[in-house]
Order: structure tokens, then C-alpha cells, then sequence
């Protein structure tokens, strides 16, 4: 039996996918988790062999929990499923050692097929996307300014942010120019939403 992780944070989203591969005969769901943060204590408890993970969910994200899972539990295969087909994620989800990325319109057999195929050791990629992520290349941010501009989504001052970051403004101020400049908007609340938009942030 192939185990899985499902990290989810809609219940019915959740537990219709819950049902439906539990009636594939070589698949059992062994966790459910609807946050985040609770995916790496549930992968340690439940050993699964591959781990679905949304992006957008509570106290901390998919990307983020799948690079941590490479180095808690290696054997864990990831597959990122999500709303948000943008090419931006997809980058970002190999970077984090995802190894399969689909998007959740897809029928459930193919998600079901995904789920061997990355348990035998193949990467799966949403075709359409992995157009996109080619044609829309690579993340022109760097580390710190996505960090700025993450910082500033709730309308932060620019004390706020260097505070948050152990910053000084002038510095604040410069990762905040370059993300607008390099994102071509007007000001960083733009930068933000077209960052989003990409999948940057």
C-alpha cells in the first residue's frame, strides 16, 4: 500500500480527496493535517511514503513544509496539489524538493497516477504549466527582497519591516526599490500583488 499525507486546509476539499483515493486498492490516506505547521510532526508520526500538499495554508506553507520534509523525512515523496497554477510556484516547488506539482481540477485518477509515478521515482508537472514556468523564467527577486516585500503586505511602515527582518530602513528602503523596479510597478503595495500574481512570494 502506497501511504499518504494530505495537507489541506478546506474540510471538504479535504475529505473528498480523502475518500476518493482511499477507494484506489493501492492507496491508503494515513493523515490528515488542515494546517501547515502540523504537516512535519504528522509526516514524522505516520512515516507516509508521499505527502499531497496545498500551498496556501494556515500557519505556514506547502513550499515552505516541503523543504523541511527533505530533510526531516527523506524517503517522503512531495507532490504540490493547488488552485494556484502559477509558474512562479512551480519554480519554487522544485527548489523546495517537490517532485510532482499539479493543479486540483484535474479528475482523480490522475491524481492517483501522479501519486505512483513520483513513489517510482518520476517527477510529475502539470504540462500546461511547466509551459508557463518555461516561458515566464526565473524568479528575478533575490532572498531578501521577497523577504521585504513579504513583509510588507499588511501595510507596514518601514520601521515595522526593518524591525520584523533585523534591518536597517536605508537597507529596507533599497530591497523595496529594487523589488518595485525589477517587478516594473509604481510602489511596493503593486510589487506585492504582482509578485503574488507570479507565485514570487
Amino acid at each position: 500500500m502506497i501511504r499518504v499525507l494530505l495537507a489541506e486546509d478546506q474540510g471538504m476539499m479535504r475529505g473528498a480527496l480523502a475518500l476518493l483515493l482511499g477507494m484506489e486498492p493501492d492507496i491508503e490516506v494515513v493523515a490528515q493535517v488542515e494546517r501547515g505547521d502540523a504537516i512535519i510532526d504528522a509526516a514524522l508520526a505516520s512515516r507516509p511514503d508521499v505527502a499531497l500538499l496545498d500551498i496556501e495554508l494556515p500557519g505556514r506553507s506547502g513550499l515552505d513544509a516541503a523543504a523541511e520534509l527533505r530533510s526531516q523525512a527523506p524517503e517522503c515523496r512531495v507532490l504540490i496539489l493547488t488552485t494556484f497554477g502559477r509558474p512562479g510556484y512551480l519554480r519554487r516547488a522544485m527548489e523546495a524538493g517537490a517532485t510532482g506539482f499539479l493543479v486540483k481540477d484535474g479528475p482523480v485518477e490522475e491524481l492517483a497516477e501522479a501519486i505512483r509515478r513520483v513513489l517510482r521515482g518520476e517527477t510529475v508537472i502539470d504540462p500546461a504549466l511547466a509551459a508557463a514556468a518555461l516561458s515566464a523564467g526565473p524568479n528575478p527577486l533575490t532572498a531578501r527582497e521577497r523577504d521585504a516585500l513579504a513583509a510588507s503586505v499588511d501595510g507596514a511602515t518601514i520601521a515595522d519591516i526593518a524591525a520584523t527582518l533585523h534591518l536597517s530602513e536605508s537597507t529596507v528602503r533599497n530591497y523595496l526599490s529594487s523589488a518595485i523596479g525589477k517587478t516594473g510597478t509604481r510602489n511596493r503595495m503593486e510589487a506585492v500583488r504582482a509578485a503574488r500574481q507570479q507565485g514570487w512570494l
